[in-house]
């Protein structure tokens, strides 16, 4: 899962390793005992970053840089958020639900706490600190746009991009769109 961003990391010309992290328990990355919850990853990062940083995220990986940002606001430069739920109950969205599909996918490389988790920082998004693209696909119905345009609301300073013909995978299915749009707001 950690080639996930490669398209768009060519394109930027960045090393994968500074653009992605891989998850611990999914895909081939190995299992990591000290990430059992969703809360954990943020303390798996910061284990390997400990200085400045943009964080580029996509789906869930978002509602992770968004828990960093609150919780160490002076590391976290810059957000760019792809199609995520921003911890934040879709429901009231009509979003569509990813998980069966996912674990249909992937039974035996998604770990179960992940596909349960149901972490909601709504209440906290007001305190976000760094700048933040929003990007989502515009045929997007995991994460819908009543969803995305509500995030662009709640986080202070927010930019909403929307990549047309683009659906949750919009760094796979429009990657030179996707990473033009990261350029222009890293620079």
């Amino acid at each position: 899962m950690a080639d996930f961003w490669e398209p768009v990391a060519e394109l930027l010309d960045i090393p994968l390793k500074q653009v992605f992290i891989g998850w611990p328990g999914f895909g081939d990355a190995p299992h990591d005992p000290s990430v059992s919850k969703l809360t954990d990853l943020v303390d798996f990062v910061f284990k390997q970053v400990q200085q400045p940083m943009h964080i580029i995220a996509q789906s869930m990986g978002g509602v992770v840089a968004l828990l960093m940002a609150l919780e160490q606001p002076d590391l976290i430069e810059k957000l760019v958020l792809a199609g995520t739920s921003g911890g934040m109950d879709m429901t009231q969205f009509n979003a569509e639900d990813w998980r069966p599909d996912f674990t249909k996918e992937m039974p035996e490389a998604t770990p179960s706490w992940f596909v349960d988790d149901r972490t909601d920082i709504s209440s906290s998004l007001g305190s976000i600190q760094a700048p933040t693209l929003l990007m989502r696909g515009g045929d997007d119905a995991i994460s819908p746009p009543g969803a995305m345009e509500y995030l662009s609301r709640m986080i202070p300073d927010t930019q909403l991009c929307v990549i047309p013909q683009a659906g949750h995978l919009m760094p796979r299915e429009q990657p030179a769109e996707v990473a033009a749009t990261i350029r222009a707001f890293l620079v």
